[in-house]
């Protein structure tokens, strides 16, 4: 899986809206898209794989700084052996092939979940890709691997109480906790997009999209394209966010 050079053709009509910041992506639908073609559900991941490499280099051409891809689960450990195999196997192939262009791009990724019984060569790869680009800040690519959003608060909650500096109980609030998350020191996602028709969250930054927006589409994540996710951002810029104001206090912050 040789890191190839995807040329972005298209840009979203925004109408003038900024676009967002920060966007979070359930990629949901690997399977299903492969059953529907009598082919192994294996290669549904290896085209899943594909589309992430599109979707990045949209964000990176359209000026998306943060990008979240769920990767895989805690509840994913309950997939078949050979499954599971396989998706580490493509993760591992993908961060070393992938490296050097996060270098050359200045992309840092970051891990969001637990990294504790990840199989090799993944642990090794993703431990090695964390590290080379830790200095890297233009772009960043948070990478959601034995994560869920509950499991996260949990950790997080352990982190504070271990911290012999943590605040106390009437200095404890919602920045102090966010500091203790996976994803301390990033800005929330503004737009959260899953694919394959499916709404729900499935336990994804619970804490996180408190006011995100969310763009459910019916395309299964191979099919999920340039033109499909300029659509998405289209929509979202199309939305009144207004973050508990009324509509003339947002329009007067800009929000």
């Amino acid at each position: 899986m040789v890191a190839g050079v995807t040329e972005i053709t298209i840009r979203p009509d925004l109408g003038g809206v900024p676009a967002p910041q920060h966007v979070a992506f359930i990629m949901d639908g690997n399977g299903r898209w492969a059953r529907e073609r009598g082919l192994d559900r294996t290669e549904g991941h290896r085209r899943g794989v594909e589309t992430v490499r599109t979707i990045l280099e949209c964000c990176r051409t359209w000026g998306i700084r943060y990008s979240t891809l769920y990767a895989f689960s805690t509840e994913n450990w309950k997939r078949p052996e050979s499954e599971i195999g396989v998706l580490f196997g493509l993760m591992a192939d993908y961060l070393e092939a992938n490296l050097p262009k996060f270098l050359r791009d200045d992309i840092r990724l970051h891990l969001l979940g637990n990294d504790e019984g990840l199989p090799e060569p993944a642990l090794t790869n993703l431990h090695r890709t964390l590290e080379q680009t830790r200095h890297c800040d233009t772009w960043h690519v948070l990478l959601a691997v034995n994560y869920g959003g509950r499991d996260e608060i949990v950790r997080a909650a352990r982190r504070m109480l271990e911290d012999p500096d943590r605040p106390t109980p009437s200095e404890l609030d919602e920045t102090r906790f966010s500091a203790y998350l996976d994803t301390a020191g990033i800005p929330d996602p503004d737009l959260m997009i899953r694919t394959s028709g499916e709404i729900r969250l499935s336990n994804f930054m619970l804490w996180q999209l408190a006011y995100a927006e969310f763009v459910f589409v019916p395309e299964y994540w191979p099919d999920f394209d340039e033109a499909r996710f300029a659509r998405a951002l289209e929509e979202y810029a199309r939305r009144d966010r207004r973050f508990g104001m009324t509509g003339e206090q947002a329009a007067g912050q800009g929000a």
